[in-house]
């Protein structure tokens, strides 16, 4: 298995971006990611029960069809809290999206990122679409993982390059994210890109755990967004094996957990006013579940977080936010273990002495930087 930090597309896939002013800044808005062969989804969402309209499209594509060709992106407008119009918009971004390409409405799967409850410009996506398909190349990956981004300051990008029996395979995903960042899903967009052959029952279940172990670990300020998704596409351009079980299905698990765990800490590291990157581990717990969710309330802690910006160890922060978890665990169960401050990673280790349960988890501190971000943010 080889990993680069870089967006490498798999055989049989193409994509391309343009600014199509959605963005005040000017900036590219709509990505578009195209594959030359149907090929199977698989996806994760928010559990927010305020979803946005590109996501209620999708969802419905997903249910209805078996085989997908494209992923329209576009930034600067999360096309959410809309109403029926906002649903309308984002069934015409499809139709545009679909006919330029010369596909079916249900095979093209949409995502928006952005504000809040404004309209989005569909005229705009529609008077670019044409540019946005002749753009479609290989080397057009890399203008699409900027123009998924909102508040990010970087883009966030890996491939894994891996040997299924005498085949090559190729995992590509990109990603955006940086505020509003909680489970379940943690708030961002990821979209996976593969060559290989697999059986839809098994990409379904090997993206589900990947991202059980990744993008729901972390958290920047507890806030869960209402667009976050990850949308993976598999169109066996390969010829691999058909990947269903055994060694196979193991090495390409284990390829795919790497890369969502990849982009997960690059989310965090990326996490808006943050200064540090903080990895929170509870061991001994009574069970995995109790293990996340003392990890996660420490995470969201803001006394916590606040005390890692100030560099100051205050294991009370910690310790009352292990007892407001919501689990009965005493004084006596408890063991804190704080590392330095001083660096850019910091590392917490929690033990409840009351079982084999273990959990990690990423997060960030929390500073004035974060709060002049998201007081400005409209």
């Amino acid at each position: 298995m080889k990993k680069v930090f870089k967006a490498n597309l798999p055989l049989g896939f193409k994509a391309s971006a343009v600014a199509c002013g959605l963005k005040k800044s000017g900036k590219l808005d709509l990505a578009l990611l195209y594959s030359e062969l149907p090929a199977l989804a698989s996806a994760q969402f928010t559990t927010n029960s305020i979803i946005a309209a590109p996501l209620i499209i999708s969802k419905k594509h997903l249910r209805t069809a078996k085989r997908f060709q494209a992923i329209l992106v576009n930034s600067g407008n999360a096309n959410c809290f809309t109403g029926k119009t906002g649903l309308s918009d984002a069934q015409a971004t499809v139709e545009f999206t679909a006919r330029e390409l010369g596909l079916k409405k249900n095979s093209v799967l949409i995502n928006s990122t952005g504000i809040i409850g404004r309209r989005l410009n569909i005229s705009k996506i529609k008077l670019a679409m044409p540019k946005l398909v002749r753009g479609l190349t290989v080397e057009g990956i890399n203008a699409a993982k900027n123009a998924i981004l909102t508040t990010d300051t970087f883009s966030k990008e890996v491939t894994i390059d891996l040997q299924i029996g005498k085949c090559p395979v190729k995992i590509c995903a990109i990603a955006k994210g940086a505020g509003m960042v909680a489970p379940h899903m943690a708030t961002m967009l990821c979209f996976i890109l593969t060559d290989a052959r697999i059986g839809q029952n098994v990409l379904d279940k090997a993206l589900k755990s990947a991202v059980a172990d990744s993008f729901n670990c972390i958290t920047v300020d507890g806030c869960m967004s209402t667009n976050d998704t990850v949308m993976m596409l598999a169109n066996g351009a390969s010829g691999n094996k058909m990947i269903l079980k055994g060694k196979d299905l193991q090495n390409f698990s284990t390829a795919l957990n790497t890369v969502c765990l990849d982009l997960a800490k690059m989310v965090v590291c990326d996490a808006e006013g943050a200064t540090k990157f903080i990895q929170i581990d509870v061991t001994q717990a009574r069970n995995d579940a109790e293990a996340k969710g003392v990890a996660l309330e420490i995470a969201n802690s803001l006394l916590f977080k606040t005390a890692v910006f100030g560099e100051n160890p205050n294991f009370g922060r910690v310790a009352s936010a292990v007892g407001a978890s919501g689990f009965k665990i005493k004084e006596t169960q408890l063991q804190i273990k704080l590392g330095s401050l001083k660096g850019k990673t910091v590392k917490l280790s929690v033990k409840l002495l009351r079982g084999q349960g273990k959990a990690r988890v990423f997060t960030s501190d929390l500073t004035p930087e974060y709060i002049k971000i998201n007081a400005e943010y409209n």
